[in-house]
């Protein structure tokens, strides 16, 4: 029975040793993979944030620019998941008139990313998160006194840095909640304008990740294609938390570790 036992424990490592071969990784690799895979499906759900505490995490542990790739194909994963949910709330109003300037600051993340070397990268990922993070410590600190102008260019402005944002770092959440803070949206419109938008703007992203920086490969490929079940189960646990604990006090706990990943990567 003993020896029955270590031959099956011998062939379960064997293959996963091939896997992780063939997907060309390290287990820490995998490892991160699967926790980030769990927090886009949280953030989907709901719980906004904490995918910054993945980005840095993620820069860390793959490098800056084929991090944002991999993020990429997991964050569109979970935004089928979020129009399939919220699209009746879309404002296409709304979208139609960021999509141009966001357009705009894609175009320039995607400039900057493409002349700049990784470990450069890296640090503009961490000072993108590091903004972000400001900018929600703010509106936390404020509360209902946290109001921001509401006007064309204060739209183009939000347009432009959320391509900007979303295109080198993927982290363009923060930018976005504000203005459509800004625009007094309620929670049906909230959701929905988020996941359309959002959706259309990763999608945009997908041809300069595999043209032009070439961070996306069939091995990423696969790896994402074997955490969307994570990510479908990120979204239903961040259901339940969202039900079971204090959003607040977990707010800040995301803030607090998005806020020591983010200035590793300056280290």
């Amino acid at each position: 029975m003993k020896k029955a036992y270590l031959i099956h424990d011998l062939y379960v490592k064997m293959i996963a040793m091939e896997l992780l071969r063939f997907l060309d990784v390290t287990w820490v690799q995998l490892l991160v993979v699967l926790v980030v895979a769990l927090a886009v499906g949280m953030n989907k759900a709901g719980l906004s944030g904490i995918t910054l505490v993945t980005i840095p995490l993620m820069a860390a542990v793959w490098g800056g620019r084929q991090s944002t790739g991999l993020m990429l194909l997991m964050l569109i994963v979970g935004d089928m998941f979020a129009v399939r949910a919220y699209h009746r709330g879309v404002r296409w109003d709304e979208i139609r008139s960021l999509l141009p300037a966001a357009v705009v600051g894609i175009a320039a993340g995607a400039l900057t990313g493409h002349v700049i070397d990784d470990r450069q990268f890296k640090i503009l990922i961490a000072a993108v998160v590091l903004v972000c993070l400001v900018l929600m410590v703010y509106r936390e600190i404020r509360g209902a006194a946290f109001t921001v102008p509401h006007n064309r260019w204060f739209a183009l402005l939000a347009g432009v840095l959320s391509g900007f944002a979303s295109m080198v770092g993927n982290a363009a959440g923060p930018i976005f909640a504000v203005y459509l803070l800004a625009i007094g949206l309620n929670k049906k419109n909230y959701l929905g304008t988020s996941a359309v938008f959002f959706m259309i703007v990763n999608l945009l992203k997908l041809p300069v990740q595999i043209f032009i920086w070439q961070s996306i490969s069939w091995s990423i490929v696969l790896l994402v294609l074997l955490a969307v079940p994570l990510i479908y189960g990120g979204i239903r646990a961040g259901i339940w938390l969202i039900q079971k604990l204090n959003e607040k006090a977990f707010r800040f706990l995301v803030l607090g570790l998005t806020l020591v990943t983010a200035i590793r990567l300056f280290f």
